[in-house]
C-alpha cells in the first residue's frame, strides 16, 4: 500500500547549470517542492547493499527488504504538504535506473537541465576564484588538480553524465524534457512552460523579477559544508554574464572534454 499520493518526479543535471535558478523558481508555486540534491537514491543504495552482508545472507528475505525499498520514496516524501515533488538526482545511472525500475511504482519523468561540459566547468572556475573557500579547492593545489578531481568516475559531474547519456537516447527520451540552459535563461517562461506540460501540472504564474535564494519547506542550504555560496542565485531578475574565467581552462581539459556538448 502506498503511504502518498504525491506525484514524484526527478531533476536530472550537472552542477551549474542552473539547478538552483530552477527550483528557487518552481518552489515559489505552493503545490510543487524542487528539493536540493537529495539523499534518497543514496538510501536505496544502502538498502540494496544490505543484501551483501552476512547477516542478511545468513538469512536471506528479499520480499521484506525490497518491501522496504518499495516504499523510500512515498515514505521519505509522505509529510511533504505540497502535491508535486521534483527529486534532484542521478536517477538514471544504470545502478539508480535498475533498482528504480523494480522498486519505484511511479512512471519515471525526469526534468533535464542541458549546458556543455566546458561552460559547465568555466562557471565552476568562476565560482571558486570568487569563493576560493570551497570543498574541492581546499584539498588540491591549483585550478589543474581541481578539475581532475571535478572529473574523478565516483564525483558529480561523471554521475550526471551517466544519467545523462542514458535519457539522451533515442529509446528513452520519452521519459525527459530537455532545458538547455541559455533556454531556461532567455526564455525562462516558455522554459518552466514545457515543464508543466510535461509533468501535467496545473500551470503557475511566477515571478521572474524578484527572487528568494533556495528554501523548500523552511530549509535552506547550509553551504558551509561545500563551500560558501555554492547555491546561491541572483534575486534582482534573470540574466546571462559573461564568464572571462573560461580562458582558465587548461587545454588538456579542452582536448579530453571539449566534445561534451548539448
Amino acid at each position: 500500500m502506498k503511504s502518498t499520493d504525491k506525484k514524484i518526479f526527478f531533476l536530472v543535471a550537472m552542477p551549474r547549470t542552473g539547478n538552483t535558478l530552477f527550483a528557487s523558481l518552481m518552489n515559489q508555486n505552493p503545490n510543487v517542492a524542487v528539493t536540493a540534491n537529495s539523499i534518497t537514491l543514496e538510501i536505496m543504495k544502502d538498502l540494496y547493499l544490505l543484501k551483501t552482508t552476512d547477516v542478511f545472507q545468513n538469512y536471506p528475505d528479499h520480499r521484506s527488504l525490497d518491501n522496504v525499498m518499495d516504499m523510500v520514496f512515498d515514505t521519505y516524501y509522505k509529510d511533504w504538504p505540497q502535491e508535486y515533488i521534483i527529486d534532484r538526482g542521478p536517477v538514471t545511472t544504470p545502478g539508480n535506473f535498475m533498482l528504480m525500475k523494480k522498486h519505484f511504482k511511479q512512471p519515471i519523468k525526469c526534468v533535464v537541465l542541458l549546458r556543455d561540459l566546458i561552460d559547465v566547468v568555466a562557471s565552476w572556475i568562476k565560482y571558486s576564484i570568487k569563493n576560493p573557500n570551497n570543498f574541492i579547492r581546499n584539498n588540491t593545489k591549483n585550478i589543474d588538480e581541481a578539475l581532475h578531481k571535478l572529473m574523478l568516475d565516483d564525483s558529480q559531474i561523471p554521475k550526471d553524465l551517466k544519467a545523462l547519456q542514458f535519457l539522451l537516447k533515442p529509446e528513452n527520451r520519452h521519459m525527459a524534457c530537455f532545458i538547455h540552459y541559455d533556454e531556461l535563461i532567455s526564455d525562462t517562461k516558455g522554459a518552466l512552460n514545457k515543464v508543466y506540460k510535461f509533468l501535467d501540472i496545473p500551470y503557475f504564474e511566477h515571478d521572474l523579477n524578484n527572487l528568494s535564494q533556495f528554501k523548500v519547506n523552511g530549509l535552506s542550504y547550509d553551504d558551509r559544508i561545500l563551500g560558501d555560496n555554492i547555491h546561491t542565485i541572483r534575486t534582482n531578475g534573470i540574466y546571462k554574464e559573461d564568464n572571462p574565467y573560461k580562458k582558465l581552462i587548461p587545454q588538456w581539459f579542452i582536448n579530453k572534454y571539449g566534445h561534451i556538448k548539448f
